[in-house]
């Protein structure tokens, strides 16, 4: 490798100059990096705004991680058939090989393909060797195998219905489904009889279901459309916190008599239909049903800054009441006539103008005034009535897919079932599983 040549004296000073240059640039970010670290501070926490690397953050000063009170990983199943892998030879020289160790595991799930299971039940006869009498095997021997005299099993009819009822599948879809996973061919009439079979079954269940609702201190209440036959009529739900029933009828406000009866006296809760004002004893109406008026006036009239600044009161009046607390029953009684007298103040100026948009929903608020903030003196009763809604979502599903029920007898079993669902959900029970256990229990 060729030497380099010598360097001229013009050269080198030139050389020296750029290398006190960049001496002195060394310097001064050597400054700069001291500044930077007096602003990280003695813990190494990073600028402001930014975020510390992970090398240097200070273990002994960081604070232990929180513990969680449950973990949430994905556990292992408890395996019910084990499949071993093990290489039989080296893939090297060939030589077999023995024994071994568990060195991964692997979780895989499966369905087994389960046709339905045909049970012969034989009865014999026998000769009694004294009297020569004939004498065969009664045949209450089946005990839990069957119910009534049917030939399905209480397992597969609690299945059936389940699909029906809760999975809220279509008559034609479950006997695909049995056909198709379990090789079993069933009709139409056969899945319709079983629904039929688990509403009588239930009849003692509904009964007390109705006896529980009537004595519950609060009752949800509302309706919906249920087209029978092509003929329109409603469907009632009576909701409490572990009660669900249903029932189609007209939509008088009888029926409100006829299901909670003389002896209920507790909270109605429901919207502003006129089929609940005979009731004498308290109500609460629905904020929702309230607001949603309001909000729906407003979008009409977008333009009126008069009716906006009255929703705006009505709102901040009913947010209020949602937020005020006690543990005092009497400071609770004051707390809801201070809000009825604030109510009625803010709808006072527009019950009798003509020009006022907000009139109707004024009077309806004069009207039930002293029906409006009943959950702010009784802390268990709620503002709103959506737990009713929510019970009546299931039935407005199957109503959709549907479209109702073509007679008598499919209309009592549709509401009998979906009370009895509906009350074993409410209650967090397996549906599956309590329909069983209904279809093994006594039965007179």
């Amino acid at each position: 490798m060729d030497t380099l040549p010598d360097l001229t004296m013009a050269t080198r000073a030139e050389l020296l100059a750029v290398i006190a240059a960049q001496q002195r640039t060394i310097a001064v970010l050597q400054e700069r990096i001291g500044a930077l670290e007096e602003r990280l501070g003695p813990r190494g926490k990073g600028m402001p705004g930014l975020k510390p690397a992970a090398s240097t953050r200070s273990k002994a000063g960081s604070k232990p991680r929180k513990r969680r009170a449950q973990a949430f990983v994905r556990r292992r199943m408890a395996p019910t058939r084990t499949v071993t892998h093990a290489p039989a030879a080296c893939p090297d020289c060939g030589t077999a090989l023995r024994g071994g160790w568990i060195k991964r595991r692997r979780e895989v799930l499966e369905l087994p393909a389960v046709p339905v299971e045909v049970v012969e039940h034989r009865f014999l006869a026998r000769t009694c060797p004294l009297c020569r009498r004939a004498v065969v095997a009664p045949a209450a021997d089946l005990g839990d195998a069957v119910v009534g005299k049917q030939r399905l099993g209480p397992r597969l009819t609690s299945l059936i219905v389940t699909l029906r009822e809760e999975g809220r599948l279509p008559v034609q879809v479950i006997r695909w489904y049995l056909g198709a996973v379990h090789r079993l061919r069933l009709s139409v009439g056969a899945i319709v009889r079983l629904c039929h079979q688990v509403a009588a079954r239930g009849q003692g269940t509904l009964a007390q279901i109705r006896e529980a609702v009537r004595a519950s201190p609060l009752v949800h209440v509302d309706e919906t459309g249920w087209r029978q036959t092509g003929v329109n009529g409603y469907v009632w739900t009576f909701t409490t916190p572990s009660e669900r029933y249903f029932l189609r009828d007209t939509r008088e406000g009888r029926v409100v008599d006829e299901v909670l009866g003389e002896t209920f006296a507790g909270v109605l809760l429901s919207d502003f239909y006129a089929g609940y004002h005979h009731y004498p004893g308290r109500k609460q109406r629905c904020w929702t049903h309230l607001l949603r008026d309001i909000h729906d006036l407003t979008v009409a009239y977008p333009h009126d800054t008069g009716l906006h600044d009255w929703a705006t009161a009505v709102k901040e009046t009913y947010a209020e009441a949602v937020a005020a607390r006690s543990d005092d029953p009497a400071v609770r009684r004051q707390a809801k006539q201070r809000f009825e007298a604030r109510l009625l103040d803010r709808c006072r100026p527009f019950l009798d103008d003509p020009l006022a948009v907000q009139r109707t929903l004024c009077r309806r608020i004069e009207r039930h005034i002293d029906e409006l903030f009943v959950f702010v003196s009784d802390p268990v009763v709620p503002p709103d009535n959506n737990a009713a809604e929510r019970s009546l979502r299931h039935l407005v599903t199957i109503r959709k897919i549907s479209g109702g029920t073509r007679a008598d007898r499919g209309t009592a079993t549709r509401m009998a079932n979906a009370s009895l669902f509906g009350t074993w959900r409410a209650r967090g029970l397996d549906p599956l599983t309590a329909c069983h256990a209904l279809l093994l229990a006594p039965h007179p």
